[in-house]
């Protein structure tokens, strides 16, 4: 449950900032607004899906860099994790667009405020702590 919300969550916030990032759009795959919806949707699916994996491995892997530049690395793995999904959509016909990099690194900055809010905002509404095992 906590996946899918986060989900939900990631869409708005991708249908957010490309409405104030120039550089980002939404290809639907249809003319109709729940086209864009459900193509925003399966956007943050698959970004919640690459950021699971490529993005843990590259972490990983990169490690010794977060420690070096105090975390400011984290700028360019998520810029290239949002490129990938680019990738992704291109081959697909539909999607999300990055017109560049450096695009992406703003996007995908904003992307990860505005997800950040978002779940503290509706943390009072969806659930305040996690149930505790005993």
């Amino acid at each position: 449950m906590r996946f899918l919300l986060r989900v939900v969550f990631t869409a708005v916030a991708i249908w957010l900032v490309t409405l104030f990032v120039p550089g980002i759009e939404i290809v639907p795959f249809g003319d109709e607004w729940w086209h864009v919806a459900l193509t925003t949707l399966g956007v943050a699916l698959v970004f919640a899906v690459i950021n699971a994996t490529i993005g843990n491995l590259i972490r990983i892997v990169a490690f010794p860099l977060y420690i070096l530049t105090l975390g400011i690395v984290a700028l360019f793995v998520n810029a290239f994790l949002l490129m990938i999904v680019h990738w992704i959509s291109e081959a697909v016909g539909f999607g999300i667009r990055v017109e560049s990099f450096w695009w992406g690194m703003l996007a995908a900055v904003c992307i990860a405020f505005l997800t950040w809010l978002i779940t503290i905002v509706m943390r009072p509404v969806v659930g305040k702590e996690r149930p505790r095992e005993r």
